[in-house]
């Protein structure tokens, strides 16, 4: 049973988020709830603010995603967090947007299918470890609470052959590492405060390069 107390996704509309998009993603929500009693989706210490810390927090990069865009990749998707979120949301804009999501691990892939099924979403599960793949090509890349900022630099510059965005997430320690990251690389970025964290910022990149 659908939780009746959806206003809490109420910050998500100044993003153009509908509220059609909030009963499925709060049915996304418990699903996961009630496999991570199974299997290790989420840290159990967050379940009772898994709206905010996970749901919200995930669907809040929408903004800063080309809508015009065709293909959005999640390099290490886990429990489809942000990757699941935003093809719901996606769906919901009735935008055709190809989601691929990464995740080596044979669970969280079958989870992944799983809900992709359900909620009939655009997306495509890969259970492969994404550092062993090349010659890869997405329009946007997307990580959250996968690898810190210099790895994933690396890793996309490395094993995508094509690419036009960028997005992460970046903690309470995320100034500095910006700022010694570009000791080594050239790119563009713009700079979003979290709606769910007053330390922790996302960043948008393009056109980067090594210096």
């Amino acid at each position: 049973m659908i939780d009746s107390n959806i206003l809490n996704y109420n910050c998500l509309e100044p993003l153009n988020v509908s509220r059609e998009t909030f009963p499925e993603l709060e049915e996304f929500r418990q699903i996961i709830i009630k496999k991570n009693r199974s299997i290790n989706l989420i840290s159990k210490t967050t379940e009772k603010i898994s709206k905010e810390r996970h749901i919200i927090d995930s669907a809040q990069i929408i903004e800063l995603i080309d809508l015009n865009k065709s293909v959005c990749t999640d390099i290490g998707s886990g429990s489809g967090l942000p990757g699941i979120v935003l093809a719901i949301i996606m769906k919901h804009k009735n935008l055709d947007m190809k989601f691929k999501l990464y995740e080596k691990s044979y669970h969280k892939s079958n989870f992944l299918k799983e809900v992709s099924n359900k909620f009939n979403l655009n997306v495509e599960v890969f259970q492969k470890d994404i550092f062993e793949e090349r010659n890869l090509s997405s329009d946007i890349i997307v990580a959250r609470a996968f690898k810190p900022l210099p790895v994933i630099l690396d890793l996309v510059h490395s094993n995508f052959k094509y690419f036009k965005e960028v997005i992460l997430f970046l903690g309470k320690n995320g100034k500095g590492i910006l700022q010694r990251v570009l000791k080594e690389w050239s790119f563009e970025y713009d700079e979003k405060k979290s709606i769910t964290n007053s330390e922790s910022t996302i960043l948008k990149i393009t056109n980067l390069e090594k210096i």
